[in-house]
């Protein structure tokens, strides 16, 4: 499995996304929602596919809720793509499609 970094905190975002130079994808998910879940393999797989070019970062809500708030997170699945800890684009809900997209045009 790819490299999937899990954070609750304002310093883990800091040091992974906000620090970070290049592209990260933050994935703001809850173990309870169900698009989530059919999200995950989608996601892992692009971030084996995509490994070294995109950064695959997630944030339980449940546990980072402050960063949920802190990030206009309104629902989930919520991904929101950084480029040198600025965001660049979001995508909320299952969209497989869109989201293969979006690997493929920010890992360029």
């Amino acid at each position: 499995m790819a490299n999937i970094v899990e954070m609750t905190t304002a310093a883990e975002f800091a040091q992974e996304v906000t620090e970070a130079k290049g592209v990260v994808l933050v994935d703001f998910w809850a173990p309870w929602c169900g698009p989530c879940k059919m999200t995950m393999p989608v996601l892992e797989g692009l971030a084996e596919q995509y490994d070294g070019k995109i950064k695959v970062c997630k944030v339980n809500v449940d546990e980072g809720g402050e960063l949920a708030t802190e990030h206009d997170v309104m629902g989930v699945p919520c991904l929101i793509f950084f480029r040198d800890g600025a965001e660049i684009d979001r995508i909320i809900g299952y969209n497989p499609d869109k989201l293969k997209d979006a690997f493929a045009k920010y890992a360029e």
